[in-house]
């Protein structure tokens, strides 16, 4: 592995997630590899989990680590090949990234979508400037389009709990559901977990399922061979894992089109499910995408989900310090 931009730079899926799953087991087998090596995390937005469990997964593997916020502990960066730069951005990602690139072994990068231009970010230009110019490996720690560690993790915590409950059906139902939410958020998430998913239900280990409002309709590229249903009941009967999760629309680019109460998860629509399990990325806001009577219940697994993005983040360092 090269590089890790999304899911179409894992060579074996199952290996992959396996690997997270051994990391878990013995954190520090694999310290040999990033012995005298360093990782620089480049936060272009603000993080808990990213920025937490990759420190701590580059650290369990021996790397040295370098934590940057970009326009508060550096220039703010441009982006744009070509232009005059008589700006607010006072240095170019060619420089930044070949410099960094001298100081560091791999990168992370983290940059969200700014929701105002979809074709503007679905360019994914931080993510590939970076790549282009910095001559070392590229960690996507969440871009505008895709948060490929945290669907790692979900894959970690679903194969996991599948091991654990002899009485889950060998394929058992994955299901996406929209939240409501007051402002606009990327589709970064729900977009990565459609395709981590449609990749687990390709090879026979679920059978995935997106549900929410019309209007919220996610980029067919990611949405791939899942069932959408728009009525959240009929989607959850009989679902095995519920996934929650906000996002505005894509066809009227970063819009909130409604937010209605009635697609919050509580109680109630647990009962529809086969006893199924509650996942969120978090942060979550309480009560308002999610009842804490779900969230504070045996159902919820968020907590195990933001302890696998450790396990998550160390498989793909692991990968990448073999690989270069």
């Amino acid at each position: 592995m090269t590089n890790f931009l999304s899911l179409s730079d894992v060579v074996n899926l199952d290996a992959l997630i396996q690997s997270g799953i051994d990391a878990k087991a013995n954190p520090f087998a694999d310290q040999h590899l990033g012995k005298n090596k360093t990782i620089g995390l480049i936060f272009f937005n603000s993080s808990l989990r990213t920025r937490i469990s990759t420190q701590k997964a580059a650290q369990n593997l021996g790397l040295n680590v370098i934590t940057m916020n970009v326009g508060q502990d550096s220039w703010g960066l441009e982006m744009e090949d070509g232009v005059i730069m008589n700006s607010d951005k006072a240095e170019h990602v060619r420089e930044a990234a070949a410099v960094i690139g001298r100081y560091c072994n791999i990168i992370g990068i983290r940059a969200f979508a700014e929701l105002k231009d979809r074709a503007k970010d679905y360019q994914e230009q931080v993510m590939h400037q970076f790549a282009k110019y910095a001559g070392v490996p590229i960690v996507n720690l969440e871009s505008a389009t895709r948060h490929p560690l945290q669907s790692l993790a979900d894959c970690i915590t679903i194969e996991e709990v599948k091991r654990q409950t002899p009485t889950l059906p060998a394929k058992p139902k994955v299901v996406l559901t929209w939240l409501p939410h007051f402002k606009p958020l990327p589709q970064a998430v729900a977009n990565s977990f459609c395709e981590w998913m449609n990749a687990r239900a390709k090879s026979g280990d679920i059978e995935f399922v997106v549900t929410h409002p019309e209007g919220y309709e996610l980029a067919p590229e990611f949405v791939g061979n899942a069932r959408v249903i728009y009525n959240q009941d009929e989607a959850f009967e009989g679902a095995d894992f519920i996934y929650g999760k906000n996002w505005s629309s894509y066809t009227h680019y970063g819009q909130v089109l409604t937010q209605d109460p009635s697609w919050a998860v509580t109680m109630n629509d647990i009962h529809l499910t086969n006893n199924g399990k509650f996942m969120h990325c978090l942060p979550v806001r309480r009560n308002l995408k999610v009842a804490d009577e779900v969230l504070d219940s045996p159902h919820s697994l968020v907590i195990e989900q933001a302890a696998n993005r450790e396990w998550s983040a160390q498989a793909v360092l692991k990968e990448i310090l073999k690989s270069n």
